[in-house]
């Protein structure tokens, strides 16, 4: 990042100063007074130490998420945004909370171990001290042999010596060649509908189906006859990294789920020879979950910076993440990353005193883990239903929606989302950023995460090329995803791009243009 002096940050603000490229006027002026607030005043790691260590975990409808957002709401109306709230989005299931969990081998001998329940599973009413029983099985016909003999037992399921050491590093960032290849990338063509690739893909997953449903059979048997608990691990769940998401149903009328406990790979490799070999393996288990019904409604975030123009005031440019995480770390690079560069890119703009057209619109999001529940919630309620293409009178009022989810790592360009329209306007809105490695505009898709939302429905929905860091070895759902994860100067830089295409698109004489409308009953990608 180019650090002004004083003498010459007053001379570049003298004037007003327009970058034009193929007709798209950027005002540079406004442009540098982001970077320089971004560079001298940055807020954007206070906010994510608020959301992450002060708050803890964020998972949907529980007591974390709610004290989150009570403290974004806070932070964006000392900011100036008007009409903060949560807003309800429609019905989630039930509330879950870790309050306790110890887990120990206590014999052979005694060992801590790694592991953690996963969302939306029951307790075990106190201290137990369980023997571990091994269970091999390929499909439920196997099962059998252990019927009548899970009672007071936990679980442990045989699997094979998959893990293979890495030689690669666990965090990387892009580089020249592989941000050449996004951007010489032509828009996807679907192969053949019937092709060998795809029968071969077909059976795989069928296989990973069947393989699926084995442990949930067996939790229904030791549900029922009196177990403690079930192991699970997976071979990225190492050197101390444990992968836990969920454990089962959240709807509030599903039972509570058998006691599912993640946990390292190494520890449950461990046990389970043991096991193998006829020695008793026990375990000390005493894990606390508490449920709550009394609210199952979702909620998401939401709060503007109205327009000035009273042309435009009406027209709505968003900003986005989701603020719920899994509840093995504190959710830092997934997604606390995206919501404080977002609450740092609205701070940037009020800071800065410049004056938005359209209406600048917040959103920070609730259940995207469990399948973008949150964005989607508020599109149909707001825009449109796209599984009919019912659209409502705010689809036409709406210009672009702007999304950050893929960690700590800062952004190198965007994902136009097979967007080809806007390709020259954000290579233009770049243009002020390319110091600090952001320049990249691919054609191509990326899932998973809150603009699919808006995408569905036809509206102009962009995710933002970032680093991959560690997000996917080390991070992503998992108990490693903690604040000393984030890189500061990555979040600094990131806020500044977000905050500069917000304002730039709340100040465009037209609104972004759009792709053409989804078909009703069509793909609803990635929905």
């Amino acid at each position: 990042m180019k650090r002004f002096t004083p003498l010459c940050f007053v001379l570049a603000l003298s004037a007003p100063l327009f970058l034009s490229a193929q007709d798209e006027k950027i005002d540079l002026n406004a442009i540098q007074k982001i970077r320089q607030e971004e560079a001298q005043r940055s807020k954007v790691m206070d906010i994510a130490f608020h959301l992450t260590d002060v708050n803890g975990p964020r998972l949907t409808v529980s007591p974390g998420f709610t004290k989150a957002a009570n403290y974004a709401i806070q932070q964006l109306k000392s900011w100036g945004l008007t009409d903060a709230t949560l807003d309800p989005w429609g019905e989630f299931g039930k509330g879950w909370e870790l309050q306790r969990s110890y887990v120990a081998m206590s014999a052979p001998y005694y060992k801590s171990v790694i592991a953690l329940p996963k969302a939306w599973c029951s307790g075990t009413n106190g201290l137990q001290n369980a023997e571990v029983i091994v269970v091999s099985a390929k499909d439920s016909a196997s099962l059998d042999v252990y019927r009548g003999k899970l009672a007071g037992k936990i679980i442990i399921m045989d699997r094979s010596e998959d893990y293979k050491q890495s030689f690669s590093a666990d965090a990387t960032r892009y580089d020249a060649d592989a941000l050449q290849k996004m951007a010489e990338a032509k828009p996807g063509r679907p192969g053949p509908p019937d092709s060998a690739a795809m029968r071969a893909r077909r059976e795989q997953f069928a296989q990973l189906r069947i393989q699926a449903t084995l442990p949930n059979i067996i939790k229904t048997i030791a549900k029922a006859e009196g177990a403690v608990a079930i192991l699970s691990t997976n071979s990225r769940s190492h050197d101390g990294t444990v992968f836990v998401q969920g454990g089962g149903g959240f709807k509030a009328s599903d039972p509570e789920n058998f006691l599912d406990l993640a946990m390292a790979y190494e520890d449950y490799m461990s046990m389970l020879r043991l096991a193998k070999s006829g020695t008793p393996v026990k375990m000390e288990v005493d894990v606390k979950t508490k449920f709550t019904t009394n609210d199952t409604k979702g909620y998401n975030v939401i709060a503007e910076i109205k327009g000035s123009d009273k042309n435009l005031k009406d027209e709505v440019v968003m900003l986005g993440g989701h603020l719920d995480s899994w509840h093995g770390g504190t959710g830092a690079t997934d997604n606390a990353s995206g919501c404080a560069i977002m609450m740092e890119a609205v701070r940037l703009i009020q800071a800065t005193g410049v004056k938005p057209k359209r209406t600048i619109r917040i959103a920070l999001w609730s259940g995207e883990e469990e399948g973008l529940f949150g964005s989607r919630g508020y599109v149909k309620k707001t825009f449109g239903d796209p599984a009919t293409m019912q659209l409502l009178p705010a689809h036409t009022k709406f210009s672009s929606y702007f999304n950050v989810d893929n960690g700590t790592g800062k952004i190198r360009g965007v994902y136009l989302q097979g967007n080809e329209n806007v390709k020259n306007i954000f290579a233009s809105w770049l243009q002020p950023f390319k110091d600090s490695g952001a320049s990249t505009i691919t054609v191509n898709n990326t899932g998973g995460t809150d603009h699919l939302s808006f995408d569905a429905v036809g509206l102009p929905g962009f995710q933002f090329i970032q680093d991959p860091i560690e997000y996917n070895t080390r991070t992503h759902h998992s108990n490693m995803d903690t604040y000393d994860h984030l890189i500061e100067n990555d979040l600094k830089n990131s806020a500044a791009i977000v905050a500069a295409f917000v304002y730039n698109a709340a100040m465009r004489d037209e609104k972004l243009p759009r792709k053409e409308l989804p078909k009703v009953g069509g793909n609803q990608r990635g929905f």
